[in-house]
């Protein structure tokens, strides 16, 4: 083996390692987050390193359960049943290796940059309310809006619980470990922070014996449950199918989002080969397909392990394939250490996880240099946590669409034949109005009182030759006016195109 194929093995092996440190508390977290068992989250992780690391599109990322899922699986879970969740995933691959095909992995590069941390702003603020409840040990009501109006007497209960107490204050202290262990940064480069932080939690509920909720554990095999003919023919259901086919559409379209400006921000992070965007969505298609079919969690890239994984020196994509199999034997050789590990421990990493979701430190600037894309941002995170997820993307892609309409659709009129006094030129001389721009129905109000405002004693000829853009709306409205001014008033149109 050569020097340098030595250095790269060498560097990909730690890279590999530091990575599964990372995982495993995060892929247990989301998975009991997300209403299913604990080895399903590891479950994949697995699938992530050891088919999608190993297929082409990034070399550097990896790929998991995300927190930004987590909402969405538990509720589809509670609708359908744990079961389903396999049937759904399987879908929601499926159409991600479409869109692959398709090569329409480059278009999700066109999705606004506010809708998305929205998207990931609503999901921290959703996954924040529901972990709250874990970290007292309490059950969370159900959705959003219903989290969020429980809060006050989840407060007035844990206050007089013992045991409420003492798991919110292993959550609490896992949570102050994740925000100060950083700071010790010879320690965080040997081991991640919430590796760290589940540990100590851990072993000070051992050593106090505190009365708290502990991780469920019933083996690798037996969590494995691959989605069969009843699964889908519930899904199938005329009441369900319509929801159904949201969520899939729902899953496909936010893990593939994720995944690839996960991608996009790891390419700044390292010299090495650029994301082949087509074949990222046809890889994270595959795994998923394969998740659906053992029943597992959905996976996106995740950029905390990706960016570990790049801080950690990894070269290639070995490192991500080898946490993989430590992430295996893990699951398959040290399952009853799930055993000991506090629920409210792995509510304090999610409710860290999404408070980072949130993009505080950008919002500021945000709103002073570009307030419609704060305005963006701010409604497609509050519409998630009022409605769902589905609706509350919809519904900021499509103000994000009329933000650009709007900015976009700018006319003004140029006047010649007016004296600089203002006065009313000789009767003999016409006024000649020339449009500029792009006139568009969201700027026919302004357009019509600014013709509305020129001399009614005057003839006028409106010159349209200078749109770029002239909408139907537009159009008719410019046509109704002149018919309108041309009895007596001697309007005309001209160049209407």
């Amino acid at each position: 083996m050569s020097p340098r194929l030595r250095s790269t093995w060498r560097a990909d092996f730690t890279a590999s390692l530091v990575v599964f440190l990372v995982a495993v508390p995060l892929c247990v977290g989301v998975a009991v987050a997300s209403g299913v068992p604990a080895e399903l989250g590891l479950l994949t992780g697995i699938v992530g390193g050891l088919l999608t690391g190993l297929l082409p599109g990034s070399s550097l990322q990896v790929s998991g359960p995300a927190a930004g899922l987590t909402v969405l699986v538990y509720e589809a879970v509670q609708e359908y049943g744990l079961g389903a969740l396999g049937a759904l995933v399987l879908a929601a691959g499926v159409l991600q290796l479409a869109m692959g095909a398709l090569r329409l992995g480059r278009w999700f590069r066109a999705i606004s940059v506010a809708v998305v941390q929205g998207m990931l702003a609503g999901i921290g603020l959703v996954l924040i309310a529901s972990q709250v409840y874990a970290l007292m040990d309490a059950k969370a009501p159900g959705n959003g809006p219903a989290n969020v109006a429980g809060l006050p007497e989840l407060a007035a209960e844990t206050a007089g619980s013992g045991p409420g107490l003492a798991a919110l204050a292993v959550g609490v202290g896992t949570i102050c470990v994740l925000l100060l262990w950083p700071r010790w940064r010879r320690a965080a480069e040997v081991l991640p922070a919430p590796l760290v932080a589940v540990v100590l939690a851990t072993a000070a509920v051992f050593v106090l014996e505190l009365p708290v909720a502990r991780v469920e554990v019933q083996g690798l095999l037996e969590a494995v449950q691959p989605p069969g003919g009843a699964d889908f023919a519930r899904l199938a259901e005329a009441g369900a199918i319509v929801g159904a086919l949201g969520t899939v559409l729902a899953f496909a379209l936010i893990a593939s989002a994720e995944s690839l400006f996960s991608a996009a921000a790891v390419d700044r992070l390292h010299d090495g080969p650029r994301t082949k965007y087509d074949k990222e969505l046809m890889a994270q298609g595959a795994g998923n397909a394969v998740c659906g079919l053992l029943g597992a969690l959905p996976m996106t890239a995740v950029i905390v392990r990706s960016a570990a994984n790049v801080r950690a020196g990894a070269r290639t994509k070995a490192s991500r394939v080898l946490h993989g199999v430590w992430l295996l034997v893990f699951a398959a050789a040290f399952p009853a250490a799930l055993e000991v590990v506090p629920v409210a421990a792995l509510a304090g990493v999610l409710v860290h996880a999404g408070w980072k979701l949130i993009p505080v430190r950008e919002l500021r600037p945000l709103w002073r240099e570009h307030r419609g894309e704060a305005v963006v941002l701010a409604a497609t995170a509050l519409a998630i946590v009022a409605t769902n997820m589905f609706e509350g993307v919809l519904l900021g892609l499509l103000m994000a669409v009329a933000k650009s309409a709007w900015e976009t659709s700018h006319v003004h009129l140029e006047i010649a034949g007016m004296e600089d006094t203002g006065e009313t030129p000789p009767s003999g001389r016409p006024l000649r109005v020339r449009a500029i721009g792009h006139a568009t129905f969201l700027r026919l109000p302004k357009l019509l009182d600014q013709l509305e405002a020129l001399p009614r004693d005057r003839e006028i000829e409106l010159d349209l030759s200078g749109l770029r853009h002239l909408d139907h709306a537009c159009a008719a409205a410019l046509g109704n006016w002149s018919e309108q001014r041309r009895p007596g008033r001697n309007a005309s149109l001209h160049n209407i195109r």
